[in-house]
């Protein structure tokens, strides 16, 4: 079940599937691609000779773009729009990124696609909303985590948030919860026949990625700053140490058997130290420190493979594809020359292998091939 790259025909759960992209900024094509990855028969509609995402260059798009081909239209062209809403007429589902209103002044709006096709799923994700005050301004990943809490959250204490590169808000926060609600609804979809749209909004999915820092705030148990709660860093048995080649290893020691492994295989066993004794973690976290500083991150990584401390080498893009479980899972592929990770999560009846993009297509040639398919998934029985 390892990473496979096969050709436009690569089957997985959403085989038959077919949904239709208005390309967009990244969080838009990264959900387009895992819908691709899965299975579905993505169509991704954009401007003819461009990019409109020049910030990811020509490797961001080797990756964002996979397993689909483009369709370069001008919308504003004459008969372009029957043309898309022919597409949507055989459509499963539909996703967009545009800020609200953009598609309504192009003429595919919920209103006119669902009355075109009543069974589809409009997708459509912003950082914002679709609604709200600040629904009509511009943003980017960081500015949309910076009101839910958790860029305060991430970082060290003495010092200004980290950027959690734009995992959190576009990714975690936008992609993801496209994908799941666009799933969702086509579920209900095929028992009922009913189309829907699903609003993705990066605030809304990033703040639920917080729900367990709000619930233990709200119970006394995290404090409202940086480095001094349960994963944030604040414990010294579950943080990052440098050692002394300069690169560093990962503690996660959180349970007791697993903190007795840590000091065991540091030989501090004599310290006396107590794991929940909060007025002796400085201490205890410059004992760490001095102690990893003493061997390479390599050396400490041989020393306690194999235990129960949790304690994992950091590595760098460079170095994790070929890291030897990485490797044996098969997660990465070198393709035309870039590494990128394979298609996730993993099926034992229907197994995905990430498409190659086949290039640029038509509306004929897309119709064609719906029409010879069976009828569109999501109909009713």
């Amino acid at each position: 079940m390892g990473f496979e790259v096969q050709g436009p025909s690569a089957k997985g759960p959403l085989a038959g599937f077919r949904i239709v992209e208005f390309e967009g900024l990244g969080p838009c094509p990264f959900a387009a691609m895992v819908l691709a990855d899965l299975g579905a028969d993505v169509v991704r509609i954009g401007r003819p000779g461009g990019r409109p995402d020049d910030i990811i260059g020509d490797g961001g798009a080797f990756v964002l773009h996979r397993g689909r081909p483009l369709l370069p239209l001008n919308l504003k062209a004459p008969g372009a729009r029957e043309e898309v809403l022919d597409l949507i007429a055989s459509a499963d589902a539909l996703i967009e990124g545009f800020r609200p209103g953009v598609m309504e002044r192009l003429g595919f709006g919920p209103d006119d696609c669902l009355k075109r096709n009543p069974r589809l799923v409009y997708g459509r994700m912003t950082g914002w909303g679709q609604e709200g005050p600040l629904a009509q301004s511009v943003g980017h990943d960081i500015n949309y985590i910076a009101l839910t809490g958790a860029l305060h959250a991430i970082g060290e204490p003495d010092r200004p948030p980290a950027v959690p590169l734009n995992l959190v808000g576009d990714f975690g926060g936008g992609s993801m919860f496209l994908v799941a609600g666009v799933l969702s609804a086509l579920l209900r979809a095929g028992r009922t026949g009913e189309g829907q749209v699903v609003e993705t909004a990066m605030v809304d999915g990033a703040s639920l990625l917080m729900g367990m820092m709000y619930a233990l705030h709200g119970d006394g148990r995290w404090e409202d700053r940086r480095g001094a709660n349960l994963l944030d860093g604040g414990m010294p048995f579950y943080a990052c140490y440098a050692c002394a080649d300069g690169r560093h290893v990962a503690v996660g020691a959180l349970e007791p058997a697993f903190f007795a492994a840590l000091v065991k295989g540091l030989g501090l066993e004599d310290k006396g130290l107590d794991q929940y004794d909060r007025a002796g973690w400085p201490a205890m976290r410059a004992l760490f420190a001095a102690t990893f500083a003493g061997k390479t991150r390599d050396a400490w990584a041989a020393q306690f493979e194999g235990s129960d401390a949790c304690l994992s080498p950091v590595l760098s893009l460079a170095e994790a594809p070929h890291h030897p479980h990485m490797a044996a899972r098969g997660i990465f592929r070198t393709r035309d020359g870039h590494t990128e990770p394979g298609a996730a999560p993993r099926f034992s009846a229907t197994p995905t292998a990430v498409s190659e993009a086949p290039g640029e297509t038509t509306v004929a040639e897309v119709l064609a091939r719906w029409s010879r398919a069976a009828a569109p998934v999501s109909a009713p029985a």
